[in-house]
């Protein structure tokens, strides 16, 4: 792990992808975006309700861990996080850690799967974990979608979690911002977005652009695995939505703030937890965290380019993985804990 200002890459470096060429992604997320775009069915967009963001419940399940539910007006519905705090609830900063894929909806998060509630037990932060936002890229779509319905994370991360969560949990305004797979990118979008809101950020085994060919592949990859329509989200590609949600494009925009990225090689190895994982990752996992490898490399040589001092931490083994998502979320503490002051 270094923290650094790294050179910029000649043309045509780059990582180890698994025995893919970087040629070879572009054509295979390439077709898979056309026949996505080719077959796609716009939904409509609906007025969100005039009832305001309010906080409906917490519930306490511990003294270090509850259950907030939280109405949203943008996207008319009840989001729950879950949250785990220090004893007491003193004045303290929050981090938000964004889920993956699956929005947490399939079990799968950092409290199940990562080691959340051993690693946050003695900070002092409150960690907030939404549930909920699968296939949505984490960001304010267009319009309602038949299958995943309307999305307005955004919204929902800048302007109505964060007012609460201060008030419940007596937050002092300090507030950092994590991804991971999915959200990995979204999370330095937010951050970009919000510049008052966001002290630290950091992005894990994510992959940020969403204009370049390889961006465009992997936004509707998700979308389309999750069922939704890309086209509801941001419309065509290259339209104006696609530029103000790439991280990489925006990158100027995270110049004073604490910023953190990871990837492994997708080399499985010990670092990945065990048999399971490791296979997991020789049948997708490595390819996938090959190819974030090459995403966040991306990212990290525009905040060279602008001077933008950062963490980047390439490991040379890991597949797509908890064990790799883990470490590097105890690697990034130091990063983002002396940012927000945990």
């Amino acid at each position: 792990m270094t923290t650094r200002r790294p050179r910029p890459r000649q043309p045509g470096a780059g990582p180890h992808r698994a025995g893919l060429t970087m040629a070879s992604w572009a054509r295979r997320l390439g077709i898979i975006a056309v026949m996505v775009l080719l077959s796609a069915a716009v939904g409509a967009q609906v007025p969100a309700r005039a009832e305001a963001a309010h906080l409906v419940a917490v519930r306490d399940v511990s003294p270090t861990e509850s259950v907030l539910e939280v109405y949203s007006s943008s996207m008319g519905r009840v989001i729950t996080s879950q949250v785990l705090h220090p004893p007491e609830r003193p004045a303290g900063p929050a981090v938000y850690m964004l889920p993956g894929l699956g929005g947490g909806e399939d079990g799968i998060s950092w409290i199940n799967n990562g080691g959340a509630r051993g690693f946050f037990a003695d900070k002092a932060v409150t960690a907030v974990f939404p549930v909920g936002g699968r296939a949505s890229m984490f960001t304010d779509w267009q319009h309602d979608d038949p299958v995943l319905g309307r999305n307005k994370w955004r919204t929902f991360l800048t302007r109505e979690l964060p007012p609460i969560v201060n008030r419940a949990f007596h937050i002092n305004g300090i507030n950092a911002i994590t991804g991971v797979s999915m959200s990995g990118g979204p999370a330095l979008a937010i951050a970009e977005s919000a510049p008052d809101l966001y002290r630290a950020v950091a992005s894990y085994s994510g992959c940020p652009g969403t204009t370049d060919l390889l961006g465009v592949g992997a936004v509707t990859a998700v979308v389309t695995r999750g069922g939704g329509n890309v086209l509801n989200m941001w419309g065509p590609p290259g339209g104006p939505d696609w530029v103000t949600n790439d991280p990489i494009v925006n990158a100027g925009k995270l110049r004073g703030k604490a910023v953190f990225l990871s990837a492994a090689t997708g080399m499985p190895g010990p670092i990945d937890g065990g048999p399971a994982e490791t296979l997991g990752g020789l049948a997708g996992g490595g390819q996938i965290e090959a190819y974030t490898r090459v995403c966040t490399a991306a990212t990290s040589n525009q905040l060279t380019a602008l001077g933008i001092a950062h963490t980047f931490s390439a490991r040379p083994l890991g597949s797509h993985s908890w064990g790799v998502f883990a470490a590097d979320l105890r690697a990034s503490w130091p990063v983002i804990g002396r940012a927000i002051g945990a």
